[in-house]
């Protein structure tokens, strides 16, 4: 017995499990040599299950079905030890439970599937690959630079600023000459399916989201200040600066600092920005008001006020990590993100409710049918795709 797998699928009836336990104990639950113990883990917590520890989650008239498929899948391919009638509190907090384990990947005949190739999923996109990395870079004089396209190496000079790519892809800005500020702005854009990372003339770096645009002076510093503005998302590492204090500027807000990491989410399909501090101090100032943060704490605006509260650092910066961190994160907004990840549309039946939840955690490095079977198996919604678009319904 792997006491390690007991041990987690525990602490997931729990809900206590962090993201990389959750994916630890999908590895261990798709190893076919634990596929004895899973079923005996999934046949005790049915038999042993309290309608007390959990709140179900489903609606009642739903829960006959989703039974049904759980308790026949080759995952657990068992009855249950009771009658099926309906004792809804019981059944539907079990489904809820065993629907949150498959809405993770804790899925083995579908990961088998995924595991064998592409094929497995090959009504949903298998062809549509994760964002890659690249952008575009406009100079002061107007000149485009493609950068995945760029060769290493210098790729312009100007007001003693000198732009190379280095042999990793990232932009470098480095300070040759002295030299006074210059009115001329630079602007790195990232489309659908990209994303880049830039490190501007203080230090400081900057990784852009897919979908998102940079925008600042040559020299950065503009008025005494490092300024930037951003269009979609970035994380910013800041490099100490008492002297000219760090602001972002995007979507009625500004973020000011002297050096520290934070996330900026200022998507203009996102109903409000987001602001969220790792490490440091930041100021927002959204129309007259202005509110600072501590780590660990985000700001959220809309243009006009601020609210802040704690932050879900694990799911705000999973995207730097390459993961999709979807437990309980709006299903509509996961799909935005995904949407951006894949250079995807998105189109809803209009019987898709705007407040349903996602869950569950999987790598953005796989093509979009995985992730999009991976969803499907929490038996919430259906997928279709054509072409660049995929339709949803319940």
């Amino acid at each position: 017995m792997n006491e390690r797998l007991s041990f987690l699928f525990k602490k997931q009836r729990l809900q206590e499990l962090s993201a990389a336990e959750q994916m630890e104990l999908f590895e261990l639950m798709a190893d076919q040599t634990h596929e004895t113990q899973v079923s005996e883990l999934l046949r005790s917590h049915w038999d042993n299950f309290e309608p007390d520890q959990f709140t179900p989650t489903f609606q009642q008239d739903r829960v006959e079905e989703l039974m049904d498929t759980l308790l026949t899948v080759n995952v657990h391919p068992f009855q249950p030890s009771v009658k099926k009638i309906r004792l809804w509190s019981r059944i539907a907090g079990a489904a809820a439970v065993l629907i949150t384990l498959l809405s993770i990947g804790l899925y083995l005949s579908t990961n088998r599937n995924m595991a064998s190739g592409p094929q497995a999923s090959n009504h949903l996109g298998e062809n549509i690959v994760p964002a890659r990395r690249g952008a575009t870079l406009t100079l002061a004089n107007g000149k485009m630079i493609q950068l995945s396209d760029a060769t290493n190496g210098e790729l312009a000079e100007d007001a003693g600023i000198v732009i190379t790519k280095s042999e990793n892809g990232k932009l470098i800005y480095e300070v040759k000459n002295a030299a006074e500020e210059s009115n001329g702005l630079n602007t790195i854009s990232t489309p659908k399916g990209e994303t880049y990372e830039v490190r501007l003339p203080d230090g400081t770096v900057v990784l852009l989201n897919a979908a998102s645009k940079l925008t600042f002076a040559t020299h950065l510093i503009q008025q005494g200040k490092r300024l930037v503005r951003l269009e979609g998302e970035g994380y910013f590492e800041v490099v100490k600066d008492r002297v000219h204090p760090f602001i972002v500027k995007g979507r009625g807000q500004e973020v000011e600092v002297l050096g520290t990491h934070f996330n900026v989410n200022t998507y203009a399909d996102e109903p409000l920005a987001a602001t969220t501090l790792l490490e440091g101090a930041v100021q927002v100032t959204s129309g007259k008001e202005k509110k600072k943060i501590k780590p660990g704490e985000q700001a959220i605006s809309n243009g006009i006020t601020i609210q802040t509260g704690k932050a879900d650092i694990e799911q705000v910066m999973s995207w730097t990590k390459g993961d999709f961190y979807l437990n309980h994160v709006n299903f509509k907004a996961a799909m935005r993100d995904i949407a951006r990840w894949y250079d995807v549309e998105v189109v809803y039946d209009a019987s898709v409710p705007n407040d349903m939840e996602s869950g569950g955690w999987i790598a953005r490095d796989k093509p979009l049918a995985v992730v999009l079977k991976s969803i499907e198996s929490s038996g919430l919604v259906k997928f279709k795709v054509e072409g660049r678009k995929i339709y949803v319904k319940p």
